[in-house]
């Protein structure tokens, strides 16, 4: 397992880490996710840490909570050996101060992470959504209380577009209080989007990629194949709504590419995938998710090799797709091009 630093931050971390999203699955969404106890995910904690993966991410939402509490108990005992992400911001409740990132309910949503986890401090806290009904001047205030009191060692933001992230930041370094050291984002092969905008935005800004669903929430396991039906037990069927939106056409090309270089290199399916996604610029850390023993085995074995040139250049070409409006010029007008040095394929 190699390390790297989270943005421009010091604090490293690993190229894998582990999404909790499984831990206490419950409801329609995460208990189709997976519904992992205590000791379950114990052993998973056993495993990664093995493997040299010591970030454990999660959120309040995860199944209201209960993930935060299985993950706590999960790392006790061994608190200085990891380090804990966490989101908070989403909705927790009806009430009107049960959304959003406001002083008094981000302050006290922390401390409810705290006590969920079962620990004095959060390494990572990331805002789950951008509040707009919130000045951010009144947010990035709160998190610079909970920094100097201790209860928080860096900060970050999870699902929020390139302005809603620069004025964040802008307004930090104008107030100096604490930047965003990272941004939580959905990236993999059939969903490239953070690369027209966040991507730039966080070399430039010196903000870390964190990846979630890199395996494009399940579609790149190699179970989903062209002209395949699927599966009986794939949750695509009961979870596809919540998650992005993947056109037929994008999934089963890159996944016929997938199996090709699975084939010459000796490696699975997703464990190709998650590799491309390793060598991508500002990518610090990919988060990896398991149900059981084997799915966490299997997705570990994406480090300590990597794709050839060319096997990289053919991942590039098949999951390119148009630019959207106003970056498709950079990509086709030559005059716009050279204004332009090249980040990606």
């Amino acid at each position: 397992m190699r390390y790297r630093n989270l943005g421009a931050s010091g604090l490293l971390v690993p190229e894998l880490s582990l999404g909790t999203g499984t831990f206490g699955g419950s409801g329609p969404l995460f208990g189709e996710w997976g519904t992992t106890g205590t000791e379950q995910a114990r052993r998973l904690v056993d495993l990664s840490l093995d493997a040299g993966v010591t970030l454990f991410d999660s959120a309040d939402v995860y199944s209201d909570g209960a993930a935060e509490e299985v993950l706590g108990q999960a790392v006790q005992g061994r608190r200085d050996r990891v380090l804990i992400s966490t989101k908070v911001g989403l909705p927790m409740g009806e009430g009107p101060q049960d959304a959003g990132t406001s002083r008094s309910r981000l302050i006290r949503t922390t401390e409810d992470a705290l006590r969920r986890l079962g620990t004095d401090r959060i390494d990572l806290l990331q805002l789950h959504a951008f509040d707009a009904s919130t000045p951010v001047e009144e947010t990035l205030s709160a998190l610079d209380t909970l920094v100097r009191d201790g209860k928080v060692r860096y900060v970050g933001a999870s699902n929020f577009s390139g302005w809603q992230l620069m004025k964040s930041l802008a307004s930090a370094d104008r107030l100096h209080l604490p930047r965003h050291v990272a941004h939580q984002v959905y990236y993999s092969l059939v969903g490239r989007d953070y690369e027209w905008e966040l991507m730039p935005l966080g070399r430039d800004q010196g903000v870390g990629a964190l990846v979630w669903s890199p395996l494009g929430w399940g579609r790149l396991t190699g179970r989903v194949r062209r002209g395949v039906p699927l599966p009986e037990r794939s949750r695509l069927h009961r979870t596809s709504g919540f998650g992005p939106p993947v056109a037929e056409d994008l999934l089963f090309d890159v996944v016929d590419v997938l199996f090709e270089l699975a084939a010459e290199t000796g490696r699975t399916v997703p464990q190709v995938a998650i590799n491309w996604l390793l060598r991508r610029p500002t990518v610090a850390s990919v988060i990896i998710g398991a149900r059981t023993e084997e799915q966490l085995v299997e997705n570990l074995g994406a480090v300590g090799w990597e794709l050839d040139a060319e096997q990289v250049a053919r991942l590039d070409a098949v999951s390119r797709r148009e630019a959207p409006y106003p970056y498709y010029p950079y990509r086709r007008q030559e005059g716009f091009a050279r204004l332009d040095p090249p980040m990606f394929a």
